[in-house]
C-alpha cells in the first residue's frame, strides 16, 4: 500500500466524518405507514432549513439561484429537508465507510456545489470552505479512493467484474 493512497483515504474519511454528522442533527427514524422504520428528516431540521434559507438567500447575488432557495427549497421544506439530510448522511456513511465512494463522491460534489452557491457571497470563509470540499469530493471520485481502507476494495476483490466493484 502506497502512503499517498493511505493519506487519501485518511482525508476521505475526516470528511465523511464531517458529513455522517447529519444523522445525529438532522435525521431520525419515522414510521412509514405507522409500521415501517425508515430514516426520515427530523422536525427541528425541517423547521430550520427555511429560516436557515432564507438569511442564505437574502443578498444572495446570484438571483435565480436566490429565487430557486425561496420559491422552490424553502417553499417545500418536507421534501427538500429529507433530500438533504439523508442525502448528507448518504454520502458520509459512503465516505466514512469507504463503500460505493465515487458514487458517494459524486453526489458530494452537488451538494457542495448547491450549499456553496447558497453561501458564497457571505464570506471568503465560505467560498474557501466549499471550494476544499469540491476539491476532495473530485479527488475521491477519480481516485477511487475507497478502495484503500475502505469496503469498496474487499468488494472490488470479491467480485471484480461486477457492476458493485465500478461504483467503488
Amino acid at each position: 500500500m502506497r502512503k499517498p493512497q493511505a493519506a487519501l483515504a485518511g482525508l476521505r474519511i475526516v470528511v465523511g466524518i464531517w458529513f455522517v454528522k447529519s444523522l445525529f442533527t438532522k435525521v431520525t427514524i419515522a414510521l412509514a405507514w405507522g409500521f415501517l422504520p425508515v430514516p426520515a428528516a427530523n422536525d427541528r431540521w425541517i423547521a430550520v432549513m427555511p429560516k436557515l434559507l432564507s438569511r442564505y438567500a437574502a443578498d444572495n447575488p446570484i438571483g435565480w439561484y436566490r429565487d430557486f432557495l425561496l420559491h422552490t427549497v424553502a417553499a417545500n421544506p418536507h421534501i427538500f429537508a429529507h433530500v438533504t439530510g439523508l442525502g448528507e448522511a448518504a454520502v458520509g456513511l459512503s465516505l466514512t465507510l469507504g463503500l460505493f465512494t465515487s458514487l458517494g463522491a459524486f453526489f458530494g460534489i452537488f451538494q457542495v456545489i448547491f450549499y456553496g452557491l447558497a453561501v458564497q457571497h457571505m464570506s471568503s470563509g465560505q467560498q474557501g470552505f466549499h471550494v476544499m470540499l469540491l476539491a476532495m469530493m473530485i479527488a475521491f471520485l477519480y481516485t477511487h479512493a475507497g478502495r484503500c481502507f475502505g469496503l469498496d476494495r474487499w468488494i472490488r476483490s470479491r467480485w471484480p467484474d461486477s457492476f458493485w466493484a465500478k461504483l467503488g
